[in-house]
């Protein structure tokens, strides 16, 4: 049976609305982290916007339960109206273990589904950087076509990684970009951010991108996909 990940980016306040509706939906396994907007001071100024602070809400689910969840959320929290959060669905290939299948597709016995993914108009890239270099990320990412973009702190736990201090091992300090992009502009992106803030300088930013299969909430000069 296909599974989706379905990934919620929105404002922390408004995090309890979200899982209201995911308890409706009888959605039972959702992971929050949380994070911040990429938009500079300079930027918020000019729009007259004021700094917001993210939550990034994450749950596996099937694609008539990932139907529902889209539908609610536009319906209740207005997020294909751009600038009140995006919501997504990549699709998943593999779970590990019969018993988590099971458990997310509540024992359902349908066949194996393989999405189409020869016809998807948006990515979400995956930066990994050094801690406190978002900056630079980004500001290679916005002339090659990015909007915009939520940080997630996150640490190294490579054995590469870490560098001791006074006979302290000390785990070198991460941090994630996620970046929404039309798949027509994902390889410059990603280009430009290898050769602005790539591995060989302070930032050290690796990227990668994974297929949206749905999405809502994304400014207007992204078309958004036909449901």
């Amino acid at each position: 049976m296909q599974l989706n990940l379905v990934i919620a980016i929105l404002d922390r306040d408004k995090r309890d609305q979200l899982q209201a509706i995911l308890k409706s939906l009888k959605l039972k396994i959702s992971i929050t982290m949380l994070g911040h907007g990429t938009a500079t001071p300079q930027h918020l100024l000019l729009s007259g916007l004021s700094p917001k602070e993210k939550a990034i809400v994450g749950m596996i689910t099937d694609p008539e339960n990932t139907y529902r969840l889209m539908k609610e959320t536009k319906r209740s929290m207005f997020v294909d109206i751009p600038g009140n959060g995006i919501i997504m669905s990549i699709p998943i290939k593999s779970i590990g273990g019969a018993r988590t299948l099971a458990e997310f597709t509540e024992h359902q016995t349908a066949g194996e589904g393989k999405p189409d993914l020869t016809s998807y108009k948006n990515e979400l890239i995956y930066v990994i950087l050094n801690e406190g270099h978002y900056e630079e990320v980004m500001q290679a990412a916005w002339p090659a076509g990015a909007t915009g973009g939520t940080v997630i702190p996150a640490k190294g736990t490579g054995i590469h990684l870490t560098k001791k201090f006074m006979s302290m091992t000390l785990a070198n300090e991460k941090e994630v970009i996620l970046i929404v992009a039309s798949t027509e502009k994902k390889a410059d992106i990603m280009r430009a951010i290898v050769e602005k803030a790539g591995p060989d300088t302070p930032a050290g930013a690796i990227c990668f991108s994974l297929p949206v299969t749905h999405i809502a909430g994304l400014r207007k000069n992204i078309e958004e996909m036909d449901e």
